[in-house]
């Protein structure tokens, strides 16, 4: 934040605080926010060539967008990416204006780019299934290979999040048949959690060289610390590639699985919002296009044109 003004550093830390407060927004989203925030204010600086107090702030024109916009893309910023820091800077607007009493209308009526949302890559039943099958074999310690199925299967089996799974503690062990999951933005949704999932848990938790402790994180890494989740996604890397899985084989990739199989299975879209924990039933709608591209790509290979 070296070319940020002290009066606006701090109102933008303030503004941070806040989200992280009031909407319980995660790390990643106030860092991610942060990054945004910072960079047009950085710009903004240089874009006028001097320090852009909160005054400054509030007199930044419709022009002073699209010099803005233009310069984000002419470093090559995707328009999601673009789209992401736009909405960024809108919210910190709306706050700052509220604030200081100023009209945000320049930065507020900013056009976003558009761009073609993508479709998530869920993996079929088998691939799924083999997949859970193959991460037990990246590792020589049976522990850890026990604690990697664990992770994944509760990403397939339940729907979770990765960060939601690394969350539980020794207070959520043994598994019931529900458990009470904390999601984004401090929702809470209760989840059912199949056999296969409790038996994988179960068995990981049997061979753990470490106690499991209510006040510690259920999963563990080689030291005793929380899991990092960059450990599941190394393991499904090696997975993915001893089978022939494309990259979007990911840990998120097996929560798509999850809602999209039991779309399959005629699950109602309601009910998979809940268990998904998403905010808004159109995000969870983006599983309809899911089954009804991979209905058409079968369509295609089945009846192939002449």
């Amino acid at each position: 934040m070296s070319f940020i003004s002290p009066a606006a550093r701090d109102a933008l830390e303030t503004w941070l605080a806040t989200q992280s407060a009031l909407k319980a927004a995660s790390e990643n989203t106030i860092s991610a926010y942060s990054n945004d925030v910072a960079g047009f204010i950085a710009f903004m600086t240089q874009h006028h060539g001097q320090p852009q107090g909160l005054a400054a702030l509030a007199k930044i024109t419709v022009r002073d967008m699209r010099s803005w916009m233009a310069h984000e893309r002419g470093r090559g910023v995707a328009a999601r990416s673009l789209a992401r820091e736009l909405s960024a800077v809108k919210s910190f607007y709306r706050w700052l204006a509220d604030r200081e009493g100023f009209e945000p209308t320049a930065v507020l009526s900013t056009r976003s780019p558009k761009f073609q949302k993508k479709l998530p890559r869920p993996l079929d039943v088998d691939a799924a299934k083999t997949m859970i099958d193959t991460v037990e074999m990246q590792s020589q310690e049976d522990w850890v290979a026990a604690r990697d199925v664990a992770v994944v299967t509760l990403l397939y089996g339940c729907g979770l999040r990765i960060s939601e799974a690394l969350s539980l503690t020794g207070a959520d062990f043994p598994l019931g048949e529900t458990m009470r999951i904390l999601g984004k933005g401090g929702k809470e949704r209760i989840v059912p959690v199949i056999p296969a999932a409790r038996d994988a848990v179960a068995r990981y938790a049997q061979l753990a060289p470490f106690p499991i402790e209510p006040e510690r994180p259920l999963f563990v890494g080689v030291r005793g610390g929380k899991l990092s989740p960059r450990m599941i996604q190394k393991a499904m890397e090696k997975s993915r590639m001893q089978l022939g899985l494309p990259a979007t084989a990911t840990p998120h990739a097996m929560r798509h699985s999850f809602a999209t199989h039991l779309l399959s299975a005629g699950g109602d879209l309601r009910a998979i919002q809940e268990l998904l924990g998403h905010a808004s039933l159109s995000t969870t709608q983006t599983y309809t296009a899911v089954d009804t591209a991979r209905l058409m790509e079968v369509y295609d290979k089945a009846h192939p044109k002449a």
